[in-house]
């Protein structure tokens, strides 16, 4: 990232006085304004989405999976890309400050994706980078090792259901519609 400055609002397309940190907690970028010592995970208003979508590509994603070491007993290991719409619990994401698709919006948006991964035109990994309203697409999706009652019971039934390569039809959670893909 030498060349890049953070706070480059070209860059990045966030709005001038915000820029991209890295939360060492969470291991992912959010958003802060020094001037208002504010911070978010979410994209602020008047963001250039089109220009974050590339920066964060670009200066905030892993170029392959993340690897947590050997996989814990009774886990398991999985990629997802989720498009959240207006009746999700929290109706927002890194790519939207307001999400107002319908679910029936969401859903066609997601069964376009799904459609896409079954022609073999990208992985669900490649989408989530870009198209992923979940925090972990800066990682391609991955969400690490996980146990039962970890996640969502809809979201870790349908995980645990997988053999690892497989990847599910549309998950239906209270965040959103999720296509899952078992790693481990």
């Amino acid at each position: 990232m030498a060349d890049v400055n953070m706070t480059d609002s070209n860059a990045t397309g966030l709005p001038p006085g915000w820029e991209v940190r890295h939360s060492q907690s969470k291991n992912l970028p959010y958003y802060f304004n020094p001037t208002e010592k504010n911070s978010r995970w979410e994209p602020p208003s008047g963001t250039d989405i089109e220009k974050l979508k590339l920066y964060m590509a670009r200066y905030h994603s892993t170029s392959g999976l993340v690897t947590d070491g050997a996989q814990a007993p009774g886990k398991i290991r999985a990629l997802h890309l989720l498009v959240k719409h207006n009746q999700s619990r929290r109706p927002s994401s890194w790519r939207e400050a307001e999400i107002t698709r319908t679910k029936d919006e969401a859903m066609s948006i997601i069964q376009g994706y799904e459609d896409r991964i079954k022609r073999g035109e990208v992985s669900l990994g490649e989408l989530a980078l870009t198209e992923s309203d979940c925090s972990s697409a800066r990682k391609r999706g991955d969400l690490g090792y996980f146990a039962r009652g970890d996640m969502q019971k809809e979201f870790e039934d349908a995980a645990f259901a997988l053999k690892p390569g497989q990847i599910s039809g549309v998950v239906d959670t209270a965040s959103g519609l999720h296509l899952i893909e078992r790693i481990e």
